[in-house]
């Protein structure tokens, strides 16, 4: 899973072969989408989720792909998680599609450390025996605990620079490129360099 030096040292290509997150599409019906939304038709935000379903997976196969090999949601697990977690007040934050996808990658990434957080709960449970607990794959339990780990130190660099944090979470968790980077969080390509250079260092000194 994840290590200082691998945070240090991490360049993540774009999975699947993918030159950028979405596939080609009428922005207007996105907008169009999101302003019904804003107004109250009930059926427009699925609608509009189902407009962007083929992003929203690919987002999500990155995660998955990044975060373990063990993980036990799936990509569909995954797009479905993190559809139920939008649907509610957080919808009404979306300003445009840019804004739509970075909010479901952090959301996505959310999912997994809430999950990892879950898994390692439970299997610390009190009513869990001893000898259930050696039976636990050894690998499975140290990458639940690094990605909390790592989850809290990128918790403690957003709230050093929020800037950071975000590209952080866009190069090494979505798995986006530099470009796909800059333009999901509307910031140039140099800051996207030298943000994605000072977040692995500080989190790097903090993963030791």
């Amino acid at each position: 899973m994840t290590t200082s030096a691998s945070i240090a040292d991490a360049e993540r290509p774009a999975a699947d072969g993918a030159a950028g997150i979405a596939a080609p599409f009428d922005p207007g019906e996105f907008t169009r989408l999101l302003i019904a939304t804003r107004e109250g038709n009930p059926e427009s935000w699925s609608s509009l989720v189902r407009l962007v379903y083929a992003d929203l997976r690919r987002l999500a196969r990155r995660h998955v792909m990044t975060v373990s090999d063990h993980n036990t949601l799936g990509t569909t697990g995954l797009v479905n998680e993190c559809y139920l977690r939008l649907v509610g007040p957080a919808r009404a934050t979306v300003e445009n599609r840019r804004h739509f996808l970075n909010l479901a990658s952090r959301v996505m990434r959310q999912v997994l450390c809430d999950y990892a957080r879950e898994q390692l709960s439970t299997k610390r449970g009190g009513a869990q025996r001893r000898e259930e607990l050696l039976r636990v794959d050894a690998e499975e339990w140290a990458e639940s605990e690094q990605l909390v780990i790592l989850d809290d130190a990128l918790r403690a660099l957003e709230q050093r620079c929020t800037r950071l944090a975000r590209v952080f979470e866009c190069r090494y968790f979505a798995g986006l490129g530099e470009e796909e980077t800059a333009e999901a969080l509307g910031i140039s390509l140099r800051s996207v360099q030298r943000a994605w250079r000072e977040a692995r260092r500080w989190l790097a000194e903090r993963l030791v």
